[in-house]
């Protein structure tokens, strides 16, 4: 047996990059795009009409780019590397640069400390102390950070992207399963091609519709337009009493806040949840939400949707969320899918109330116009939504475990601080 010890030490991230700054002035690249808060890139939404784009920086693959302007506003920087197997261009506000020498430091294992929230701590933190005023390109060169042997990079490099990857499957199948469920809804709901008694779509084989005058339009016979206030019960959340806090700690129950709603179907207990601990508990303890309770915003981001999974069962709600509970013939499947449709976002649109601090008034809220199908279509959508919900939920699951792991892999990265010790037998 024997030991084997090594100390990592800090390099300073200036000896290892330079600025690069090739303009467009051939108009080869016509990729616009921009940097998003996740640090990818995403297309850019400018109206480039009659934009001389011969101004904007080129990043070529292998090269970062960056936008210090916004560190003070978002507390964390937006910095890409461009692995898009493309050259793009970006506004000429941003940085480009690279690395010196890739057979020292690899860009996607600096792409890998860059992620690490303490970097973004550390960005947001000198954006306060620096003389200079905000965090700038000299700030950036000043970072320290382990630079182990180019093997050790691609190791973690490689596990790194193993875990991205997974994460990437994953997502991809949660989007086709809540895709497969609304594409059902607005096939049975919206299209009238429910299957009528012999399995047949109901309005292409002559199936009766009848006209509705409240709705404008031909629907099934049988079937109602109604408020929605008479299939449900509709109930505020809770702020916290003042001069409280939420924990992080995991102390007591979970608070949904509308920070921790989402574009899925379900919203579920996650690590980055924050808690309200049992004393602070007992003063809010009837503002609670149950499992299949439907939640919408009401506040800031207006007409966000989500069914609670059960992992939230019983956890505390905001003042700036609705409950939908206690439904009657609806369901929270069929409830849901019609809130996040085009009819149900241009309803809740219509019942937004305000103009700077627009919100959404429970009142308007219990007289969103719904249309109430058969109750025996209804049942049969719930058991096909419950087989798409069940894989969607564990899926949902590993997701967040994968995501947990990823912080795990991104933490190791600064292991260097201590002596790393490792026993070979």
């Amino acid at each position: 047996m024997f030991l084997k010890l090594w100390v990592m030490s800090y390099k300073i991230l200036g000896d290892y990059i330079r600025k690069v700054d090739n303009k467009n002035k051939d108009l080869k690249v016509l990729n616009l795009q921009g940097l998003s808060m996740t640090k990818e890139f995403r297309k850019s939404t400018s109206n480039i009409v009659g934009t001389d784009l011969s101004k904007y920086k080129i990043v070529k693959q292998g090269q970062f780019c960056c936008d210090f302007m916004s560190v003070i506003r978002v507390h964390k920087l937006p910095v890409v590397l461009n692995n898009l197997g493309e050259d793009v261009i970006i506004s000429p506000a941003y940085i480009v640069f690279e690395i010196t020498d890739k057979n020292i430091l690899l860009p996607e294992y600096l792409m890998m400390w860059f992620r690490r929230s303490e970097f973004d701590r550390y960005a947001d933190f000198r954006c306060d102390s620096s003389i200079r005023g905000g965090f700038q390109w000299e700030e950036l060169c000043e970072v320290e950070l382990p630079v182990p042997a180019i093997e050790e990079q691609r190791k973690a490099v490689e596990q790194y992207q193993s875990v991205a990857n997974k994460i990437k499957v994953n997502e991809q199948i949660c989007e086709k399963l809540e895709a497969t469920a609304q594409a059902l809804y607005k096939h049975w709901f919206v299209d009238f091609e429910f299957p009528n008694e012999e399995g047949k779509p109901y309005k292409s084989s002559g199936g009766k519709m009848v006209w509705n005058e409240e709705l404008g339009k031909e629907i099934p016979e049988g079937w109602e337009r109604d408020f929605l206030k008479n299939y449900c019960k509709i109930k505020g959340g809770k702020r916290l009493p003042k001069d409280n806090e939420l924990n992080s700690s995991k102390e007591g129950r979970p608070y949904i806040r509308v920070a921790d709603m989402n574009n899925d179907k379900f919203i579920t207990l996650n690590s980055k949840f924050q808690y309200v601990n049992d004393e602070i508990q007992k003063s809010i303890s009837k503002y609670i939400v149950e499992k299949d309770d439907v939640l919408i915003s009401i506040v800031g981001t207006i007409g966000l949707v989500n069914i609670i999974d059960e992992s939230l069962h019983q956890a505390n709600l905001t003042e700036n969320c609705f409950k939908i509970t206690n439904f009657k013939i609806v369901n929270s499947d069929y409830l849901y899918h019609f809130l996040v449709s085009n009819d149900g976002q241009r309803e809740i649109e219509m019942k937004t109330v305000g103009g700077v601090q627009a919100k959404l008034p429970m009142y308007n809220v219990e007289l969103l116009d719904i249309m109430i199908p058969s109750e025996n279509i209804l049942k049969y959508f719930k058991t096909i939504c419950n087989k798409l919900n069940n894989h969607l939920i564990n899926k949902k699951i590993e997701l967040d475990k994968l995501t947990q792991l990823q912080s795990l892999l991104l933490s190791r990265l600064a292991v260097g601080e201590e002596e790393k010790r490792k026993i070979m037998v």
